[in-house]
């Protein structure tokens, strides 16, 4: 009997099935170390892959990707942008499946979606949005304000792309002329209404009426707003200032705007006291745009035109002036001062000073030649839109 018997225990059968244990546990360990490996070398596979991939849309160089106007190029690389944080997100989920997932805000999406994208990516990204921004720009100079109007109904996301580029724009500007308008209303309130040097106002209720055409985003609506606001929590009763506001352009971004065409925008003759053209002035029929200005102005009511130099060919648009003056208007004033733009100030006479203004051109028998001159801007205006010769299209060079 060996030295270690012990009745029930079977040493040699025990021993064998120990060591059966121990080699089916070294199998499945090394297999599993396999499946490991193969899992990592796959994933190196995608991700170079990926790599490539992203080459590949990168390989195009600045020449071919500067002049692309397809919106569905822009959106690919966004839709991309989205599957690779989609993919990000998963792995990123939590093992308790009954948490309810957390869905992020429209914001965080649009900035997650940039920080995934490669730097390849992201250049490409902002040449097509230029580009984009460039081609819808180009688009708003040289057709009519109708053609416009009809563009922004069948392609609304084109009003919102043409202003995240303006707004791009506006940042390496010295000033904002929408700011300078805002700063002349704040400055001309010290006086009383319809004072030398103060704002005009309805001549029964003194109300200041604004109508800013072409608006954009009614920033100028809601500085102003922001103002008066202020302006009356300040001021005595007899000293407050009623005020309102009317913003157009061609889609309601906010609860600001009423979408029009600004050459026929609704208001009733002779309701407003100031009107705004803060670089609209867009479409190839533009003096519809001032036609219909002067038709909203009260009497003594103020037209105020803000313009870019490059657009005018004799660069003080002296020849802009005479032609708004045939439409009606006096001229105040022209501010040359900023290396950008150029300031106009115009104001529609009372029919007393028209009458006494006509008197004047018949005694120095010039009223004939007035006339002929307004006829001869209406004719050559039928041959070749205004939008033209008068005032160039602002069209940005590509680069």
């Amino acid at each position: 009997m060996p030295l270690f018997q012990v009745d029930g225990w079977d040493i040699k059968s025990d021993k064998v099935a120990f060591f059966d244990v121990s080699a089916k546990k070294a199998d499945e360990k090394k297999k599993e170390r396999k499946a490991k490996k193969d899992k990592i070398k796959k994933e190196q596979q995608a991700k170079k892959q990926r790599a490539i991939e992203d080459e590949i849309e990168g390989v195009e160089s600045d020449e071919d990707v500067e002049d692309v106007a397809d919106v569905e190029s822009l959106e690919k690389v966004k839709d991309e942008a989205k599957e690779e944080k989609v993919k990000k997100q998963k792995k990123r989920q939590l093992s308790d499946s009954e948490k309810p997932e957390k869905k992020p805000k429209v914001s965080e999406t649009v900035n997650t979606s940039q920080k995934t994208l490669t730097p390849l990516q992201q250049k490409m990204m902002a040449k097509l949005t230029g580009s984009r921004f460039r081609w819808i720009n180009e688009q708003l100079y040289t057709i009519t304000s109708d053609k416009a109007l009809e563009l922004m109904k069948e392609q609304p996301q084109l009003f919102d792309e043409y202003h995240d580029g303006f707004r791009s724009q506006v940042t390496s500007w010295p000033e904002n002329p929408v700011d300078v308008f805002v700063d002349q209303i704040q400055q001309r309130s010290k006086k009383p209404v319809n004072a030398p040097g103060g704002l005009p106002g309805l001549q029964d209720s003194k109300k200041i009426v604004i109508a800013d055409m072409g608006c954009g985003e009614a920033q100028l609506a809601a500085d102003i707003n922001e103002f008066f606001k202020k302006y009356n929590k300040r001021a005595k009763k007899y000293q407050q200032r009623k005020h309102q506001v009317h913003s157009f352009d061609l889609k309601r971004a906010n609860p600001r705007i009423t979408v029009a065409d600004i050459r026929h925008v609704p208001l009733p003759d002779n309701s407003c006291t100031i009107v705004v053209f803060c670089l609209a002035l867009m479409g190839t029929n533009f003096l519809d745009f001032i036609k219909e200005a002067y038709r909203i102005l009260a009497p003594r009511g103020e037209l105020w035109i803000a313009e870019i130099k490059s657009r005018f060919a004799d660069e003080k648009g002296d020849e802009f002036v005479n032609a708004l003056k045939l439409m009606g208007f006096f001229h105040k004033k022209t501010d040359n001062e900023n290396k950008m733009f150029t300031r106009f100030e115009f104001f529609k006479p009372p029919q007393e000073i028209i009458e006494e203004r006509n008197a004047k051109l018949e005694r120095r028998q010039t009223f004939i030649e007035v006339e002929t001159e307004k006829e001869q801007l209406e004719e050559k205006r039928q041959k070749i839109a205004e939008g033209k010769w008068l005032l160039k299209p602002c069209i940005y060079k590509r680069r």
